[in-house]
């Protein structure tokens, strides 16, 4: 089918196909520039910015503890998530890890809490590490934890490795 046009005086034949061909193909153009331009106003941009984000993933993290909520705490594993739980040897995979931790979830009582007290992320801005100190019941100080974490999809940090170490409870001498 052809549409024909006026131009300058002269009448001239279009495709209708091509002619909506065109218009389609601009209309993409124009589509994949405004999700580019959304996407780079989304997400965030500086270093600091990304230690923001994992730091209230880390205490969004630590909450499921406090909240007694299990399901919530698998949540932040990553499929490859690898453990360090005292002497046993280190849980592999987000179902091992879950299970292992199932047992902090099953008394009304938390048996400890934790949060992050530094934050570093690499520039690509893909993995990151947090630390701090984790505390008993009564708020006493008794290890710190070492996470390191992944950028899984915009905006999800998801935990890859986990290690906790007592703290000494020596007098000095």
């Amino acid at each position: 089918m052809f549409i024909f046009v006026q131009a300058g005086g002269r009448m001239a034949g279009l495709s209708l196909e091509r002619t909506a061909m065109g218009i389609l193909k601009r209309i993409a153009g124009f589509s994949l520039v405004f999700a580019m331009i959304g996407a780079a106003a989304a997400a965030p941009t500086t270093n600091a910015e990304l230690k923001q984000q994992v730091t209230d993933t880390e205490r969004a993290f630590a909450a499921t503890m406090k909240a007694r909520d299990h399901a919530a705490f698998t949540s932040f594993l990553s499929d490859e998530a690898v453990f360090f739980s005292g002497p046993k040897q280190a849980q592999h995979g987000k179902g091992a890890v879950a299970q292992e931790w199932k047992r902090f979830y099953d008394k009304p009582e938390a048996p400890f809490s934790w949060e992050p007290d530094e934050v570093e992320v690499l520039a690509s801005g893909t993995l990151a590490i947090s630390g701090g100190p984790a505390y008993d019941p009564k708020g006493k100080l008794i290890a710190r934890f070492s996470s390191i974490w992944r950028l899984e999809a915009p905006g999800k940090w998801r935990i890859v490795f986990n290690r906790g170490s007592d703290v000494c409870d020596c007098k000095n001498p």
